[in-house]
């Protein structure tokens, strides 16, 4: 009966493992798992491990290690094993590596590199970050379209060790223009004779090589395709980009989105390895602007005064009606961020979507309206009552209404979205909200 590996957990070696114990864990664990376990460890002992397994498997280890780890081991071991491994990583793998050192180290690893992978890092790392031409690779399968089926599948057994993935294979004309792709299972039902041709998709979906990573992941996601190529502005091939590359760069946007929905400057960095420096710099920023932000808040509450001095039991729902507010705010900003961010809708879709809102906000303001009825009665009489009623109805609909717009906005302004989300939203509410509420409670009381 076969060996399987039943996956229940993160394999890890025991506590005390040692010798024959942790050479098999050294040599069977999962990659993926190995560099999770060797992240524990120092340095020093970390490359200890690596550098006693086979160079394949080294090479399929350290290209699993965080983008930071791989950086800091890269500076720590002797440029001739970095070498090594750099020749045998993926094409995209070793391009990033080489995009996260410093210039000077960038020129001591291709002094140590043979010319074709010299000149291949170079051509990858040379396109913008956050393009399709930074997250492809140049470890595709390629065929003419003059062969029969039997040469290419003899093509494909001879390029399968060194390609990414020959599942889908790229035809060329003699220009290296994309003509056709041609998948592994209709190539190997097709009869012998057959020209690939004669077999394969003519009208391949490609990428501009400036695409947006984002729009390439999502393209790769819309047509359920492995790898989708990249061509340049005549049409010729210059790699292709993978699903578990795409499915990286969509987990990176995630994170710099849920960043930014913070008010957190965008850091690379693992939250467990950024410095103290890097965290207080990245948030410090967006604190302060909104610390003027709130100063509006307490300049509306400054100018009401007198109203608050003649009606102290205000105050008691002041925090509850601008946190209902700001709350309904980040909601609408928080789907509308998605939404652009998906694709589901885009800047054309504002005027059919702000009647929309409006007809739900006002549902929702009237609702929480009906819930504080009772709670103003309560505290101040049936004139407190109706303030509070009114500018929770009120503040709840123009809390909607900026959370749904302010995405639109930035957007409009070639500006990332997702800034509109949380503490923005909220600030904007909370500052509208308290002149809302004193002047509404100003006309009634009065």
């Amino acid at each position: 009966m076969q060996n399987t590996k039943v996956i229940t957990n993160l394999s890890t070696p025991p506590a005390d493992a040692t010798g024959e114990t942790l050479a098999a864990f050294l040599d069977t664990a999962p990659a993926i798992d190995l560099a999770a376990w060797l992240q524990t460890l120092p340095g020093s002992e970390m490359w200890r491990h690596l550098a006693a397994l086979p160079l394949a498997r080294r090479t399929k280890v350290f290209a699993s290690l965080p983008p930071e780890t791989q950086a800091d081991l890269a500076r720590a071991i002797s440029p001739d094993s970095l070498a090594e491994i750099i020749t045998w990583m993926d094409a995209d793998d070793r391009a990033d590596l080489f995009n996260d050192l410093t210039p000077t180290e960038q020129r001591q690893l291709t002094q140590n590199l043979a010319e074709e992978e010299r000149n291949d890092i170079r051509r990858l790392s040379a396109h913008a970050e956050g393009t399709a031409g930074a997250i492809m690779t140049s470890d595709y399968a390629t065929l003419d379209a003059g062969m029969t089926t039997l040469q290419a599948i003899a093509a494909l057994r001879h390029q399968a060790s060194d390609k990414e993935t020959i599942y889908r294979s790229f035809i060329l004309d003699h220009r290296q223009r994309l003509i056709g792709t041609l998948r592994l299972h209709e190539l190997l039902l097709a009869a012998d004779d057959r020209l690939v041709t004669e077999i394969m998709d003519h009208a391949p979906i490609s990428v501009p090589v400036d695409m947006d990573q984002e729009g390439v992941a999502r393209a790769i996601a819309r047509y359920d395709v492995l790898a989708l190529p990249v061509v340049d502005a005549e049409g010729r091939l210059l790699g292709i980009v993978t699903h578990d590359d795409a499915a990286d760069a969509i987990e990176a946007e995630t994170t710099e989105d849920f960043q930014k929905i913070s008010t957190v400057l965008p850091f690379t960095q693992s939250l467990r390895k950024a410095g103290i420096g890097v965290l207080y710099s990245r948030r410090i920023v967006w604190l302060a602007l909104l610390v003027f932000g709130n100063l509006f808040s307490g300049a509306g509450i400054a100018y009401f005064e007198d109203t608050i001095l003649a009606y102290v039991s205000l105050v008691f729902f002041l925090p509850l009606l601008i946190d209902s507010s700001g709350n309904a705010g980040s909601q609408s900003a928080t789907l509308m961020v998605r939404a652009l961010a998906t694709g589901d809708v885009a800047l054309k879709d504002w005027q059919n979507l702000i009647g929309r809102e409006l007809v739900v906000a006002a549902a929702l303001g009237a609702t929480m309206a009906l819930v504080v009825l009772p709670l103003g009665a309560l505290r101040g009489g049936s004139e407190i009552a109706l303030v509070v009623g009114v500018t929770m109805f009120v503040l709840v609909i123009i809390g909607s209404l900026v959370g749904m717009s302010l995405p639109f906005l930035l957007s409009r302004l070639r500006l990332d979205p997702a800034t509109a989300s949380g503490p923005l939203v909220t600030t904007i509410s909370d500052a509208v909200g308290v002149v809302v509420y004193f002047l509404v409670a100003t006309l009634v009381l009065n």
